[in-house]
């Protein structure tokens, strides 16, 4: 009895690593593919409504994605905006940054006798040593950034050819997995379209409570137009990295010049720091966990498994594909112990 516990063990194991292993190197084609799975799902009500009032199938579409896009591209005209902002703020910025480095120069040299000479040597042999570094970073960054605008074209691509071949899809579904399942496929699916809606519902309901917690913590600082820019730091975290970094620098400067303290631009990093903190793992789990009714403890593993596989793609991508799992766990009598273990009320 234990061998065969142990042998079904095993499979599963060998099974996720074969899915991982096969995830981690097919990234390119997964991760467009799958947002536009998500865009889809999330347009198909839309999409469906249009068509039931006489608008043709492609027309519907268009209208759709159009939407989409315009969402997006706002998201890059604010991020554009706070850049120009930023911009405008450089040279005093500039002016204060070259004070307070020559109080630190002074401060240095009278305080630890580390002499100006002895600091321009250590900051010249810094940039030396830094040099291979930073030109291996950047060249990350323009491979991330291509890999990035790759799969922001083949996204929408995709959810084009989602919806307009939706029928054809479906009706391949049903062939491989036998015509008598029929009724049941067409009921998961449904259940899937509106586990999409929910989880984008989370979504929005994750970066309005991100947004209120920024804001209260720069208006504690003190900090001019704390709601803007607790809002817009909220919001520019659609962006992985990239948008949380470059919107959160206009407030750390407007703490830096506004303020007499080094304290306060530290004060606010903290405040992004560990609201992003709750966000990755209170926020985050508990409102799209409850949105998707998945148990915090799954959503939490698909958050590493995510960001171990794919990166913050994956950590995205992975909850509603788990919520998935469980929708057909609970329509498959032998996988209830799977649909008990991803749900998030105790049975």
């Amino acid at each position: 009895m234990s061998g065969l516990i142990t042998n079904s063990l095993l499979k599963w194991l060998l099974l996720i690593l074969l899915s991982a292993m096969l995830l981690y190197l097919g990234a390119l084609i997964f991760i467009p593919m799958l947002f536009g799975l998500l865009i889809a799902f999330v347009m198909y009500p839309l999409c469906l409504w249009f068509e039931q009032h006489g608008i043709q199938k492609y027309l519907a579409i268009t209208i759709c994605i159009t939407i989409v896009l315009c969402l997006f591209f706002s998201v890059i005209y604010l991020l554009a905006w706070q850049l120009q902002l930023f911009n405008q703020e450089i040279p005093e910025i500039s002016q204060k940054l070259k004070t307070a480095l020559l109080q630190l120069q002074h401060w240095l040299e009278h305080s630890l006798n580390f002499t100006t000479k002895m600091q321009d040597e250590w900051i010249h042999n810094f940039a030396l040593n830094s040099g291979d570094k930073i030109a291996t970073l950047i060249n990350q960054t323009f491979s991330a950034t291509v890999d990035t605008l790759f799969m922001l074209f083949l996204s929408p691509v995709y959810a084009i050819l989602f919806l307009y071949h939706r029928s054809v899809f479906v009706k391949v579904l049903i062939l491989l997995l036998g015509t008598y399942h029929e009724l049941r496929i067409r009921r998961v699916l449904q259940q899937v379209v509106f586990t999409y809606a929910s989880f984008v519902k989370g979504m929005v309901m994750v970066y309005i409570i991100v947004g209120i917690l920024n804001s209260i913590g720069l208006s504690t600082l003190g900090i001019k137009h704390a709601v803007l820019f607790g809002m817009l730091t909220a919001i520019m975290t659609i962006i992985p990295y990239v948008g949380i970094i470059l919107s959160s620098l206009l407030p750390i400067c407007i703490a830096f010049i506004t303020k007499d303290s080094i304290w306060y631009p530290i004060g606010v990093i903290v405040v992004f720091v560990f609201v992003q903190y709750l966000e990755a793992n209170i926020i985050f789990p508990k409102v799209v966990g409850r949105q998707l009714d998945l148990s915090t403890w799954a959503t939490l593993v698909s958050i590493v498994a995510g960001g171990i596989i794919w990166g913050v793609a994956g950590m995205i991508l992975f909850i509603p594909l788990l919520a998935i799992l469980k929708i057909i766990a609970q329509n498959i009598p032998s996988w209830k112990p799977l649909y008990v273990l991803l749900n998030r009320k105790e049975q």
